[in-house]
């Protein structure tokens, strides 16, 4: 474990002064250092905070306010990952997020999103900025109507709370999303009467305004998307009965041009993607397969070795990625966690690219009864 080097050095902080003042008579654990126990209180998971706020008076102030926690974790240097849900009951349609701590491996629950009207848990479209701890989702529909919303609202870990953003120019559900260069990206989707649109905005989240971009070139919904070398990748997925090819088009922000996807892209584009090494891998919607990645040079896909799927991961999926590992949700949210490895040798003179996958399966939580519909990684 790595101590804080010196505890005193960090109390010039008002909440550091705040938390230290709180401490006067009793140490936070007995026998140790303060400095050592506050950094073994703020590695506990956050589903043992109600009962560990219960032990004294110095552990209810540290682990009453969400806000302070984190905000203390985030002068100590914390940065670990946490899996971010939007799931449903599949026969209640009731919607909630959960949250997976990959470092405990333990589950807990965030508040509900301020929204008046029930959602739909499909047809929502979420982006993140992990490092900063923050989640944005925007648009999808109202439950049991096919009427799109245009809300966008924001959720911060350390305050563990929502606010509600300003709307987007048009109502969209069932959209491409991605974020470029600290921008959040949309395009496309269904409108009212499931018309499809050819528009796209952007929001800039710090002023907190949306301005429109050039529109695609075609009406379209998303089957998926993903942001690749600095570009919105937007695909419509296959269509029953397959008589026609799928479309798919690319944004470059740089000039505010949308192209064609290349014809091999948006064929073998059969399933969820995340970009890993500067790749693009999907995990098929199809058939119970291997992990493909896309090589731009020859337009063409290929299988990854190593392991297919692990069983316990049903469809639908939810899939995001962080770094070189593969996040993928299944049904009751039992959650694969793929290594994704380079196997090209450092001397090797080839120019493309060899990966291996090794997977890991982390249980859902108990008697969940959930579906996924999205998930996204954040680092508090």
């Amino acid at each position: 474990m790595k101590f804080v080097p010196d505890f005193r050095s960090l109390i010039r902080s008002s909440l550091l002064l705040e938390f230290e003042l709180s401490l006067q008579g009793e140490p936070l654990i007995p026998g140790l250092p303060d400095d050592v126990s506050l950094n073994c209180l703020l590695r506990l998971p956050i589903d043992s905070h109600t009962a560990c706020k219960a032990v004294c008076k110095q552990w209810h102030f540290l682990f009453g306010n969400k806000d302070r926690f984190f905000t203390l974790r985030k002068k100590l240097g914390f940065k670990d990952p946490w899996l971010f849900v939007f799931a449903f009951h599949k026969c209640t349609g009731e919607i909630r997020w959960r949250v997976l701590d990959l470092t405990n491996f333990s589950w807990h629950s965030i508040p509900s999103m301020p929204c008046e009207d029930i959602i739909s848990p499909h047809g929502i479209s979420c982006v993140s900025f992990p490092h900063e701890g923050a989640l944005f989702v925007c648009g999808g529909m109202v439950a049991d109507v096919h009427c799109p919303l245009d809300l966008v609202f924001k959720y911060e870990i350390r305050k563990d709370s929502w606010t509600v953003m300003k709307n987007m120019n048009a109502a969209r559900s069932f959209f491409a999303s991605g974020v470029i260069d600290g921008m959040i990206y949309v395009a496309g989707g269904n409108t009212a009467d499931l018309f499809e649109l050819d528009s796209a905005e952007v929001l800039d989240p710090v002023i907190g305004n949306w301005h429109p971009i050039a529109n695609m070139g075609a009406h379209m919904a998303s089957y998926d998307s993903a942001v690749l070398n600095g570009k919105l990748h937007v695909t419509e997925g296959w269509l029953w009965p397959f008589l026609v090819s799928p479309r798919g088009q690319v944004y470059d922000p740089t000039t505010n041009h949308w192209e064609n996807m290349a014809v091999g892209l948006r064929e073998g584009w059969t399933g969820s993607s995340v970009v890993v090494y500067g790749h693009l891998f999907v995990v098929s919607d199809l058939e119970r397969m291997k992990l493909k990645v896309y090589y731009p040079d020859t337009d063409s896909w290929e299988t990854i070795r190593g392991p297919p799927l692990p069983e316990q991961i049903c469809k639908p999926f939810a899939v995001n990625a962080y770094d070189n590992i593969i996040y993928i949700v299944g049904r009751n949210l039992h959650v694969a966690v793929g290594y994704i490895s380079n196997l090209n040798q450092s001397d090797s003179s080839e120019k493309k690219r060899s990966f291996g996958v090794q997977w890991h399966v982390i249980d859902g939580p108990v008697l969940s009864d959930l579906t996924p519909s999205c998930s996204q990684i954040l680092f508090a």
